[in-house]
């Protein structure tokens, strides 16, 4: 294959990923499910451009079709939960959300810093549903609560949010160390307001110490 024709391959081959991932976000912004005209607009692209790149999604099951919308498939999913922002952190956060939320009532989730966001890896909704959604893959901003804490609280305890953010809804969060003490993550929960926010922090603190502990014994397993 001589240059000019390597470079157009490379090229065409660049483009119909790029135009493939961009309309699995066009998805994901669109709540996992949309027609291919809502598609092709949110991504620039002719519709059938855009029919054509789905359909060969649709083979490799990364998207799914019911009647004439398209919707996120399985396959991405499946790949989802094999990222991993540090070795162990999402299984070693799922008993604690749990509890936190039983404790609370409130939406718990546990975040990593991702490109200037708190990017969200796992979550229990609670009784601030809809107000303050929490999904897997969701960020917050790194003024909140949450993102402060990722970055490190410049005192000791919580950091905590008093209807700073959103009217009627507070926030206490705390960081998960690694073994080696780094900030590797942040537990948060998210409750209406009115609740005892110090009584809240004292069960996100107990999360983020339970986090913390479940990592430096998955870390002890592991050297064995």
């Amino acid at each position: 294959m001589d240059t000019a024709v390597r470079a157009r391959a490379t090229g065409r081959g660049r483009g119909v990923l790029e135009g493939a991932f961009a309309l699995l976000d066009a998805l994901r912004r669109h709540g996992g499910e949309a027609g291919v005209t809502e598609l092709a607009a949110a991504c620039g692209m002719p519709k059938s451009t855009a029919h054509r790149l789905l359909e060969q999604l649709i083979a490799l099951e990364a998207v799914e079709r019911h009647g004439p919308r398209y919707r996120l498939g399985a396959y991405l999913y499946r790949l989802g939960q094999a990222w991993q922002p540090h070795p162990g952190l999402r299984a070693a956060g799922r008993l604690p959300l749990h509890r936190l939320r039983a404790a609370t009532g409130g939406s718990v989730l546990l975040a990593v810093l991702r490109e200037d966001r708190a990017l969200t890896v796992c979550s229990v909704p609670g009784r601030v549903e809809p107000l303050v959604p929490v999904r897997d893959g969701e960020t917050f901003s790194l003024d909140t609560a949450l993102g402060k804490a990722l970055r490190g609280p410049v005192r000791g305890g919580a950091v905590l949010d008093r209807e700073d953010v959103m009217a009627g809804v507070c926030c206490a969060a705390l960081p998960v160390r690694s073994p080696a003490g780094a900030v590797v993550g942040a537990v948060a929960a998210v409750v209406e307001a009115g609740q005892r926010l110090e009584v809240v922090a004292g069960r996100v603190a107990e999360a983020a110490l339970a986090v913390t502990r479940a990592l430096a014994r998955a870390g002890v397993e592991a050297r064995r």
